[in-house]
């Protein structure tokens, strides 16, 4: 691992402070867990660690090394800011200057954020060092909006290039986000959504060290139905993001900050309908 030592205290400090502020039973959505007065308090204290600690000059070899430092500082923020930044806003643009720059934490406060691929290629990319173009996106579903930080690494250092908010209907990956977004939210429908067997991959509950692999049918899903966010979620698309996607295929990856949640969901699409495939906890 490339992770420095900063990375690792912050990312325990991360664990410890959210491991009381946000659990995977939580099911009010995103915008009820950033308002929790716990969480909140937090995130004030690991930022203080954060800023009081330099970043790392290896974070830039790794988007990953350097979010989570652009995320918790606003010293890093200020600098990794390519000001005056241009802002877009449903096609209307317009500029922020530092003076005006206000701090954004982005998914600190939840404790987690998903990846969505259309290829199984793609899965291995966060380790991929030669990306240079990445967008983090906060994807809020039960508003119809996305909007889309764009960060670009140029002579070795990420920046903060642009930011754009956009309708989710305008998306490149709409049709899969709107089905997901009732998927989470509408339990017939996600009965409905599953393939005719669902294979499962799991810790083995005889076995801590191992995992077990089955098959499940839809009658039994109410007992294996992972916890999954919905309202919003934040994505990170390395790479530049693709206009449009012939595939039938999306991997939806659920990731816990430093608290041990782990979802992985794979998705077919056949007649137009989006199906649930394989599950992996």
């Amino acid at each position: 691992m490339r992770k420095g030592l900063f990375t690792f205290l912050f990312l325990s400090l991360l664990a410890l402070f959210l491991s009381t502020g946000c659990t995977e039973k939580k099911t009010d959505g995103v915008d009820s867990l950033n308002t929790d007065t716990l969480v909140t308090d937090s995130v004030d204290s690991i930022s203080n660690v954060v800023e009081s600690n330099p970043m790392p000059v290896a974070a830039d070899e790794l988007f990953d090394d350097f979010f989570f430092n652009f995320a918790g500082s606003k010293k890093v923020q200020l600098k990794r800011v390519a000001f005056p930044v241009k802002v877009t806003e449903f096609g209307k643009s317009s500029i922020i200057e530092k003076k005006n720059w206000r701090v954004e934490h982005f998914f600190m406060g939840q404790g987690y954020y998903t990846l969505i691929f259309d290829t199984k290629k793609q899965l291995n990319v966060m380790k991929d060092t030669t990306i240079n173009d990445v967008t983090v996106e906060k994807i809020s579903m039960s508003k119809g909006v996305v909007k889309q930080w764009h960060f670009v690494r140029n002579r070795g250092l990420w920046m903060l290039n642009d930011i754009n908010t956009v309708l989710l209907k305008q998306h490149q990956d709409a049709s899969f986000l709107t089905f997901y977004q009732r998927f989470v939210t509408d339990p017939k429908f996600q009965q409905n959504s599953l393939s005719e067997s669902v294979t499962f991959t799991g810790p083995d509950p005889e076995d801590d060290f191992s995992t077990m692999t089955g098959e499940i049918l839809p009658e039994q899903w109410p007992v294996f139905a992972p916890w999954l966010p919905s309202g919003s979620i934040y994505n990170i698309v390395y790479g530049k993001p693709q206009q449009t996607s012939s595939s039938n295929v999306r991997y939806f990856l659920l990731r816990g900050i430093s608290n041990g949640l782990q979802t992985d969901l794979m998705f077919v699409r056949k007649g137009g309908a989006w199906k649930l495939k394989t599950i992996t906890t």
